[in-house]
């Protein structure tokens, strides 16, 4: 009897946008049991979305991001392919490294071994004008108070671009990326400078203090994918971010 068969089912919701085929959804259902047959953790809930982009001139339209709840802590993977299927594809692999990540963070806690970025199959930024561009979501919560390398382990479990977080050591708001010219971890922090951990990189740079106009600005003129700086107006760190659909996207703590 095999393992798929003596878990307890567990339903893969697969939520669709633009025009996904029809044949898709039962495909994904297909690469995630496949994933869920490796596991011997409960799983709690399986969410997949798939994103059908209509504009033909972007070089990877088909976009397949997936949530599992593994006993109660969020996993997700995140890709863009040329097609759905290849899309689905590449999830099953990521998600099945960003599950070995979660693995090897509770095994051996201090290990700062970096894991692929995997930035070649992320989906691609549609280029706006600058006129165009606006703030298209604005998000607040309350930032998890965490040790830099439970802020690691959050970065790789999740798949994110970046993780803002509140240090447990120093009580600064603060943020944790991979660092695009080596690869390595790079904290930044609003406020005192944490300890320098082995295998991450510890900016001493000021963080700016902006409005959030300014940071705009500033996101604009350097490139990058996002900038972390302390909101003028609530002494806080924010980050505003380049979003996939061109536009921008600002998180800040509640208050």
């Amino acid at each position: 009897m095999t393992r798929l068969q003596t878990r307890p089912a567990t339903e893969v919701q697969v939520a669709t946008r633009g025009e996904v085929s029809l044949a898709a959804p039962e495909y994904a259902r297909t690469k995630l049991l496949a994933v869920l047959e490796r596991l011997d953790e409960p799983v709690l809930a399986v969410r997949v979305k798939l994103t059908q982009e209509p504009n033909h001139a972007v070089a990877k339209p088909s976009i397949a991001q997936a949530t599992l709840d593994l006993n109660g802590r969020p996993v997700r993977a995140h890709v863009a392919a040329t097609t759905m299927q290849e899309a689905l594809d590449l999830l099953q692999d990521r998600l099945n490294a960003r599950i070995a990540r979660v693995r090897t963070h509770r095994h051996h806690r201090h290990h700062a071994e970096r894991s692929a970025t995997g930035r070649e199959h992320r989906p691609q930024r549609r280029v706006l004008g600058a006129e165009e561009r606006r703030i298209e979501r604005h998000k607040t919560y309350s930032l998890a108070r965490q040790t830099t390398w439970a802020a690691v382990f959050e970065l790789e479990a999740m798949d994110y671009d970046f993780h803002l977080y509140t240090d447990a050591a120093t009580g600064c708001d603060s943020v944790v990326h991979h660092d695009g010219a080596t690869g390595a971890y790079r904290i930044v922090s609003a406020g005192a400078v944490p300890e320098a951990e082995p295998g991450i990189a510890v900016s001493t740079q000021a963080v700016l203090e902006l409005t959030v106009a300014d940071a705009v600005s500033r996101l604009d003129l350097s490139g990058l994918p996002f900038v972390f700086f302390t909101n003028s107006e609530t002494g806080r760190g924010n980050v505003l971010y380049h979003r996939y659909d061109g536009h921008y996207g600002v998180i800040t703590p509640a208050q």
